[in-house]
């Protein structure tokens, strides 16, 4: 397996591991409504801050992790925000995942972040069981305000 920083021009290889992403999470997220995967890709290679892990085995796009690069001004640092990570169902439980987050650590660390954070919904089990094994449950709550009722999370 390989992971590296995909290319901004090159995100539209994310189309099928988008839809694939969007199913699942109406699934978590109780049927919430999903843009197309062309939409996301296109929203992933327009958006200035997004940087995309990809992860490949035999030149196959089997997971991405999508994170921002943050200022963090307690510490008067940055940090990195892993925003959403995923792996395709057929690929889960050889590690990539935990190789995923693992690159997105180094990453920080080339670049001085204080920590690496993120969250996950509630009904994520399989997600939530990896986290609580490779990660420290941070001190606070997580909260929103839906201001679209059909981007709900």
């Amino acid at each position: 397996m390989t992971i590296t920083m995909l290319p901004r021009d090159h995100r539209h290889r994310l189309a099928p591991l988008l839809a694939l992403y969007a199913a699942e999470m109406r699934g978590v997220l109780n049927g919430a409504a999903t843009a197309s995967p062309e939409a996301q890709a296109a929203l992933l290679a327009s958006h200035p801050a997004a940087e995309v892990l990809l992860a490949e085995e035999g030149g196959e796009a089997v997971g991405f992790a999508i994170l921002f690069d943050l200022p963090e001004v307690v510490f008067a640092r940055r940090c990195g925000n892993l925003d959403d990570l995923f792996v395709r169902p057929e690929a889960r439980g050889r590690g990539i995942a935990r190789a995923l987050i693992a690159a997105a650590v180094r990453e920080g660390e080339a670049r001085g972040w204080s920590h690496l954070r993120w969250i996950v919904p509630e009904g994520d089990v399989a997600a939530i069981a990896l986290y609580e094994r490779i990660a420290t449950r941070a001190d606070w709550r997580s909260y929103v305000i839906r201001i679209d009722p059909g981007a709900s999370l």
